[in-house]
């Protein structure tokens, strides 16, 4: 791992912690440390949704345009400023647009840092990458939430202040950190399509696996980020008649299996087809809704159903770590030359969609409907097993199997041979 790259993971753990420092408390911040009211904290929560799909249509073009570094140290200063002012915000409007501004540069961050990687990698080194960023990423928000968690009181204003600026130093330091990378040129994998003159979002969904894979995507945040602190939460409680503790358990025991399974099911998946990965990732899932539907619906002891509520977050924590060295790496590979900041971008604009509709879905199905909920997600799951299936047909030997023989990377910056499609 070179320098370059270094410094980048510590911007990706920097940027986690800074996410999870702050994210959590917002609504206890807002509706009761301010005093603003259920109905504005609900709207600061949308406001960073929203945030988020205004300005990644625009991140996308700017990264290609002026890399990503520029557009990550912009995002960074536009976050800081957005922390720090919501820290000292005291009225609606003043903390809806700092939310807005703390929003949309903690959005662009995340395909800024993933164009860095892909530009400081080979084809050879990019999952393991990936994985290492993933890895960081859920150790930054534990660390961030539980420091976090320790320093705030509902009771003082100056406790939810200092929280703030605490985040806005922390994002201003990573400036410092990020403005010392340097950027080497992208390397090039075999099968890779050369830039196109056309516009880069018409270039973007004239291509076919990159479309398919975008639906495949939504699918996955759709019926698994975006059940985790919705839709799943209420059915364990509602249903499954868990307490909060236990629920609390259930996300420990997510995050404990990515950071205990991360680098162990890294050679598990550099020995497999992308595709087949994500394939089995969505039979995983899908026997985690079944375990899910055994603790809301079977007639056990509540001990039962608390251990197969906490194994159904296990399952997709295993599937969580199984996903991070496949999917972003997948995306570099299907964008042509110097484009791989828009597919980043449109990529997170497709997660941001579905985390978006997955908890307004999600919820009140969870808390009314259980059986149709567990049903419905049951059948998500099994439908990215066969959206992966067909992806895997679209996609070159390079892009679905980049470790086997023969399929590396080539050449630095040049035009690739032409690679023949993937068998199904």
């Amino acid at each position: 791992m070179g320098a370059a790259m270094r410094r980048i993971h510590v911007g990706n753990a920097l940027s986690a912690f800074g996410l999870g420092f702050t994210v959590p408390y917002l609504y206890v911040y807002v509706a009761q440390v301010r005093g603003l009211g259920a109905m504005t904290a609900g709207l600061v929560l949308a406001v960073f949704a929203v945030a988020a799909l205004v300005v990644l249509p625009f991140a996308g073009r700017a990264i290609v345009r002026r890399g990503p570094l520029p557009v990550l140290l912009a995002a960074l200063v536009t976050a800081a400023a957005g922390a720090l002012s919501l820290g000292l915000a005291g009225d609606a409007t003043a903390v809806l647009l700092s939310a807005a501004a703390l929003g949309a540069g903690q959005a662009v961050m995340q395909p800024a840092l993933a164009t860095m990687i892909v530009d400081c990698s080979t084809a050879d080194t990019r999952s393991r990458a990936f994985a290492v960023q993933f890895f960081l990423q859920n150790l930054g928000l534990g660390v961030g939430g539980l420091i976090g968690g320790h320093l705030v009181d509902s009771t003082r204003v100056a406790s939810f202040t200092l929280l703030f600026s605490i985040e806005a130093a922390v994002f201003l330091l990573l400036v410092a950190v990020m403005a010392t990378v340097r950027m080497p040129r992208s390397p090039r994998v075999e099968g890779a399509p050369a830039r196109s003159t056309r516009g880069s979002w018409k270039q973007l969904l004239g291509n076919r696996a990159m479309v398919q894979l975008s639906v495949l995507g939504f699918v996955l945040f759709f019926a698994c980020y975006g059940q985790f602190e919705s839709g799943l939460a209420a059915y364990g409680v509602e249903a499954a008649g868990i307490t909060t503790s236990a629920l609390g358990t259930a996300l420990a025991a997510n995050t404990l299996v990515i950071v205990v399974a991360q680098f162990a099911v890294l050679k598990f998946v550099e020995r497999r087809r992308r595709s087949r990965v994500i394939a089995a990732v969505g039979l995983i899932w899908a026997v985690a809704w079944v375990i899910a539907g055994y603790a809301g619906l079977g007639h056990g002891s509540r001990e039962m159903a608390t251990a197969a509520f906490v194994s159904t977050y296990a399952l997709f924590g295993l599937g969580e770590a199984m996903l991070s060295p496949t999917v972003a790496p997948l995306v570099a590979d299907l964008a042509p030359e110097g484009m791989a900041g828009q597919y980043n971008s449109a990529f997170a604009l497709v997660k941001q969609l579905a985390l978006a509709v997955g908890p307004a879905v999600g919820g009140p199905m969870a808390a009314s409907l259980h059986g149709p909920y567990v049903v419905t997600f049951l059948l998500f799951s099994l439908g990215i097993s066969v959206l992966a299936v067909r992806l895997g047909r679209q996609l070159t030997p390079a892009q679905d199997h980049p470790w086997r023989g023969g399929s590396r990377v080539v050449t630095r910056g040049g035009a690739a041979a032409e690679a023949v499609p993937a068998e199904a």
